[in-house]
């Protein structure tokens, strides 16, 4: 009989780099039948582009995120028959839920960052560890930009996202137009591992996260 999963993300806590790597930890554990990320939706993530999870608005309220994921957990407990469940977050508050998913007859799977608490770690049926190595590579077109964000920066402020665009045209004849995301805002907002934007403005300034490029 296959065993059923259900992969439950706080998306406000983990970076959508990630989402490939978690679905390989969660297919050892049975068939998705569940893949959720919970947050606040109106914030730009790389969440919106993971089309293999189901994005769940959890509103602006404070651990909005966290209550709704435990909720839905628990349902799933309960109503859905579900076997195993990935609660992936570095977060300490999901203790409890770990405790009574399990108390339930059900396995947790918890995976998240370094920083995961060790009392998480204790409640699961099993934790996996995240590395900065297990999250997307940057592309070439990424180095490109990092490149030319480097060169026009000072003082580590960026450049205005309006001078890349310019910039990537002239030095390497590159048109974000001809890529799906259509526009620079929405390609680097889509790799919030690699990139932090200023909000939308005609001096907004995009910059890179030197992490993200090892």
């Amino acid at each position: 009989m296959t065993l059923r999963v259900a992969v439950l993300v706080d998306g406000d806590n983990i970076s959508a780099t990630y989402k490939k790597y978690v679905g390989r930890i969660a297919q050892k554990y049975g068939r998705i039948d569940v893949a959720r990320v919970y947050m606040n939706a109106q914030v730009s993530s790389a969440w919106h582009e993971a089309s293999e999870y189901h994005l769940i608005h959890s509103g602006t309220g404070k651990n909005a995120s966290d209550i709704l994921l435990c909720i839905d957990a628990i349902e799933f407990a309960l109503n859905r028959g579900i076997d195993a469940m990935v609660i992936v977050s570095s977060d300490g508050d999901f203790t409890h839920l770990h405790r009574r998913l399990r108390e339930f007859g059900v396995r947790t799977v918890g995976v998240g960052e370094a920083k995961a608490p060790q009392h998480v770690r204790d409640n699961c049926t099993v934790f996996v560890e995240l590395q900065q190595s297990q999250a997307s590579e940057a592309s070439d077109l990424d180095r490109k930009i990092q490149t030319v964000i480097s060169q026009g920066s000072q003082n580590g402020q960026g450049i205005p996202i309006a001078d890349l665009n310019v910039r990537m045209r002239r030095l390497h004849d590159i048109k974000i137009s001809t890529y799906p995301e259509k526009n620079w805002r929405g390609y680097l907002t889509a790799r919030d591992d690699l990139f932090e934007l200023d909000p939308k403005g005609p001096a907004a300034r995009v910059r890179f996260k030197p992490q993200g490029f090892g």
